[in-house]
């Protein structure tokens, strides 16, 4: 399968480069992290003014897509896939300010619950906000929530989507990121990417998002179960961070070091908004019963 945006579409992902490649989104996602939310809600602000928040209800699932691989590209912390993709289907209308949402067992916590002015379980307000939950991102704060709601299937299923497309441009950066680097670095005189092994590994990982991606559009559209997207999304982002970390040598294990921002988001997506047993489970009774 092949999908082409149109120009439309390649122009609004234009501008979300142009605004979040100048926004030194690392140090936001490194402020975050630490608890300071401000440079993040600045740029949630302008991202707002993009209407990264209004794809849901007044644009397709493929603007949307296009926009969550772009915050996966630039690693920007925040509840974006609650506030802009669930929530909207699930109330039925544009979520204004920052909002996050529980939905147990699939998402039992609520994400960054500290920073949003309404949190919800399911479509159900609470002001019942716990403790704060470890997760290996430290840009997702994890907050546990009291409270019922049953779940939407078209918003989860959106959200699903969202949260494929932010694994292939976590994925996408880290490969680009490795590449660079492999160029760079040298060992025994040569460019560590001059070696074939070197050169196989990120092969594979260029063909495991190459093979995901199509997927993530034909979710998108309609065509395909979202779940495969996110099967595929995730493991090719794995395989990008497993591989970029290798390559990168104990360098890539530091906190200090950039890669480990994405590295870390792809390892807590993995597992967000249905594991990949679940998704795998759910395909497979889809096959079962046709």
């Amino acid at each position: 399968m092949k999908f082409v945006l149109d120009a439309d579409q390649r122009d609004f992902a234009a501008s979300l480069d142009s605004l979040l490649s100048s926004s030194d989104t690392v140090a936001v996602a490194r402020s975050w992290a630490d608890g300071d939310s401000g440079p993040g809600l600045k740029l949630w602000s302008r991202l707002a003014e993009q209407g990264v928040l209004s794809l849901a209800t007044d644009a397709t699932p493929v603007e949307l897509a296009i926009a969550f691989e772009a915050l996966g590209r630039y690693a920007v912390p925040g509840p974006w896939v609650e506030s802009a993709a669930y929530l909207p289907i699930a109330l039925g209308r544009e979520v204004e300010g920052v909002a996050t949402v529980a939905l147990p067992p699939h998402v039992p916590y609520a994400l960054d619950a500290d920073v949003a002015d309404r949190v919800y379980v399911g479509s159900t307000l609470t002001t019942e906000v716990g403790e704060l939950v470890g997760s290996v991102d430290r840009t997702r704060r994890l907050f546990r929530v009291t409270g019922n709601g049953d779940p939407d299937r078209a918003a989860f299923d959106l959200a699903v989507l969202a949260t494929s497309a932010q694994l292939l441009g976590a994925g996408e950066r880290v490969l680009a990121d490795s590449v660079t680097y492999v160029k760079q670095r040298k060992q025994f005189g040569r460019e560590i990417g001059s070696y074939q092994a070197i050169k196989h590994a990120l092969a594979d990982v260029r063909i495991a998002l190459d093979f995901a991606r199509p997927l993530v559009f034909g979710a998108a559209l309609g065509e395909i179960d979202v779940s495969a997207a996110k099967v595929a999304c995730a493991d090719a982002a794995y395989l990008a961070s497993r591989t970029g970390l290798q390559v990168h040598g104990a360098i890539g294990y530091t906190r200090e070091f950039d890669l480990s921002l994405w590295i870390t988001k792809i390892r807590a997506l993995v597992g967000a908004w249905g594991t990949p047993a679940f998704h795998r489970a759910r395909l497979l009774q889809q096959l079962g019963a046709s």
